[in-house]
């Protein structure tokens, strides 16, 4: 299947496929294309250019792009989409006062949503995660990582990971699967919690890696949650048995996760709302991509990461949704560009940036994903007619997509 698309008003992020990530002030650059060709072969970039370098049209779909834009699609590197029902409840509570700490230590939190999820069956779980990944999907996202971590059992953190895969084997967007085993301890193990970290290391990981059910390995590492010592622990055995460190840290205070992080040599470091300058300065000249989550700054009231200060001094940034009934009910990531843009000071440029080529780096699939590159996967937004692409951000409440394709097929 051929697809040509021709008169494009703005053909945005084009990448030399040497180009993994974008770092410090290359955040800012965003190279680009106007008036402009883009051809699709069997799903992938064929070739683009000038419309003045155009001469052959043959193509099994020809598409007049006259006064859009287009751009590849999001990828969302931090995700918690399988989860059985939403915490709206919660939400009430955050606005009678009570803190997010405070309804966790109520039982509600990660544990409620444990609660419901191990009650689900396999088949609840996947009816209801289609759903959230339809939804995505028409927003732009062409490649989504998800967690578990709402399980806590051995049984149901492997129910997740077998949803994730059949999602994966379900839709064409590019779906990476993450362990996160280590997202809370269960109530009861409240007081036997190197029981907890035990288990994880001698019987989840065995397990889920002996069923190829994930790639990734993840573990909050905050104040109440995982400690320093047990997530480097978790991390170490994960490590042995081939899964690749993700973590959560410095949500809400800096206690030695980032530098535990960049130890195990992670794919990425995810929250950073807390940064001190001596986690910057650990990051710089690494091969880590720190990950913000805004939009789970604005859902909680909490501070945003500190990008701006971070890409000034020399360290890249994705960005993700956090997608998750507790603090971030959405996978819009136009939200999350434009949330980048209003309230950390990034620009347009560095927010798509952050959104695309470093959000396919942080999941590992930026050889295939995340800019328009000959031979990548053809996940394309496809803009309305939008004045530029710094409308995207600018216009934070307005639909501005018109299409998206995934794989070169129009979703």
């Amino acid at each position: 299947m051929k697809t040509l698309f021709f008169n494009i008003k703005e053909l945005v992020q084009i990448r030399d496929s040497s180009v993994r990530r974008v770092c410090g002030g290359s955040m800012k650059e965003l190279p680009s294309l106007k008036n402009a060709f883009l051809r699709i072969n069997n799903g992938k970039i064929e070739d683009f250019g000038f419309m003045s370098e155009l001469t052959d049209f043959n193509a099994d779909q020809v598409i007049d792009a006259r006064g859009q834009t287009i751009l590849p699609a999001w990828c969302d590197s931090h995700t918690h989409i399988v989860f059985s029902g939403y915490r709206e409840g919660e939400f009430v509570d955050r606005i009678n006062g009570l803190s997010y700490e405070e309804i966790a230590s109520r039982g509600g939190g990660i544990l409620n949503s444990a609660k419901k999820l191990q009650e689900s069956s396999e088949q609840e779980l996947f009816e209801q995660s289609s759903q959230r990944l339809e939804e995505i999907m028409k927003m732009g996202t062409g490649a989504v990582e998800i967690k578990s971590g709402y399980g806590l059992t051995t049984e149901s953190e492997v129910k997740m990971l077998q949803v994730i895969k059949t999602l994966a084997n379900s839709y064409p967007l590019t779906i990476k699967a993450t362990f996160l085993g280590a997202h809370a301890f269960p109530a009861v193990f409240k007081d036997q919690k190197e029981a907890y970290v035990n288990l994880i290391c001698e019987k989840m990981i065995p397990e889920v890696a002996e069923k190829n059910l994930a790639e990734f390995i993840d573990v909050f590492c905050e104040t109440g949650y995982f400690d320093v010592t047990q997530t480097e622990k978790i991390l170490q055995t994960g490590s042995e048995y081939g899964l690749k460190p993700k973590i959560h840290v410095n949500q809400f205070n800096s206690i030695g996760g980032v530098q535990a992080g960049i130890k195990y040599k992670a794919l990425s470091v995810d929250h950073l709302e807390v940064m001190t300058q001596e986690d910057i300065d650990s990051l710089k000249n690494t091969e880590v991509m720190p990950v913000a989550l805004p939009s789970c700054s604005y859902f909680l009231s909490i501070p945003y990461t500190p990008a701006r200060k971070m890409i000034d001094q020399g360290l890249g940034i994705a960005l993700a949704t956090d997608f998750n009934p507790g603090s971030t009910p959405s996978g819009n990531m136009n939200f999350v560009v434009a949330t980048a843009c209003i309230k950390m000071k990034i620009t347009p440029e560095e927010a798509i940036n952050a959104a695309t080529i470093n959000g396919a780096y942080a999941m590992g699939i930026s050889n295939s994903h995340g800019s328009i590159t000959k031979g990548k996967f053809a996940n394309l937004i496809i803009t309305k007619n939008i004045p530029s692409y710094h409308f995207i951000p600018y216009a934070f409440g307005s639909n501005l997509i018109d299409k998206v394709m995934i794989k070169g097929v129009f979703i």
